[in-house]
């Protein structure tokens, strides 16, 4: 799945390549020059991943990546730092403020869309085309479909989008709120009921199969997707 890469980078030739490269890969590239303009497009919505140099004008990557990591709303975001500093300590100073990864310049186009890749992997694998199996179910993102012992389930978009959060972040708790967030957008604005709405039509989908089980509510906190729950459930 197309992920959203906001890039702060204020030299207009790297700015251009490294947009090119990651449009050519299937991402949808947000560009910035600096971290003010950059702070007004994550108020406005947030991105999957943020591609940041360090020397910017005015405040510096390092300031923002800094502002992102201190606030609740941006501090999930994964972040991947580009410089021309390849100074170990340079680096564990971006590592330490939070940067997921940290790439010095030059470098490849090709590695750099690899660097992205294995960031969302591991911090947003919603955003990924990797198929996850879990409780007997199959998502595959690619293709679109979910399937339980080889038999298609019929879910809607909305549906299929929740399921795939909800089954790459196994047996977390989320609350209607972040579901809007992560499902809908931060920057859609619609009534914390509507994932209700939404979750029981995912449990209707998955009911001719018996892994309705699998989404759990938890009372006065949200829901979740639980493996352990359906084994509870057919326990003898």
């Amino acid at each position: 799945m197309p992920a959203t890469i906001l890039l702060v980078e204020d030299e207009p030739a790297i700015q251009e390549l490294i947009a090119a490269n990651l449009a050519r890969a299937g991402h949808h590239v947000v560009r910035a020059s600096d971290a003010e303009s950059a702070q007004r497009i994550v108020r406005e919505a947030l991105p999957d991943l943020v591609l940041l140099d360090w020397m910017l004008p005015g405040a510096s990557g390092i300031e923002f990546a800094r502002r992102l990591r201190a606030e609740e709303r941006t501090r999930d975001i994964p972040i991947i730092m580009l410089t021309a500093r390849g100074e170990e300590q340079d680096k564990v100073t971006g590592l330490e403020i939070g940067a997921d990864d940290y790439v010095t310049k030059p470098f490849s186009p090709r590695e750099l869309v690899a660097r992205i890749k294995a960031v969302l992997r591991r911090r947003a694998p919603q955003v990924t085309e990797d198929a996850v199996e879990l409780g007997g179910l199959r998502l595959d993102p690619a293709t679109h479909r979910v399937t339980a012992a080889d038999k298609a389930l019929a879910l809607g978009p909305t549906e299929f989008r929740l399921l795939h959060f909800l089954m790459t972040h196994p047996e977390r708790v989320h609350s209607r709120a972040q579901l809007l967030d992560q499902v809908w957008g931060d920057h859609v604005f619609v009534e914390e009921r509507t994932v209700d709405v939404h979750i029981r039509r995912l449990r209707c989908a998955l009911e001719p199969s018996r892994h309705d089980g699998l989404i759990q509510t938890v009372r006065g906190s949200g829901y979740r997707f639980s493996v352990h729950a359906q084994q509870s459930a057919v326990a003898p």
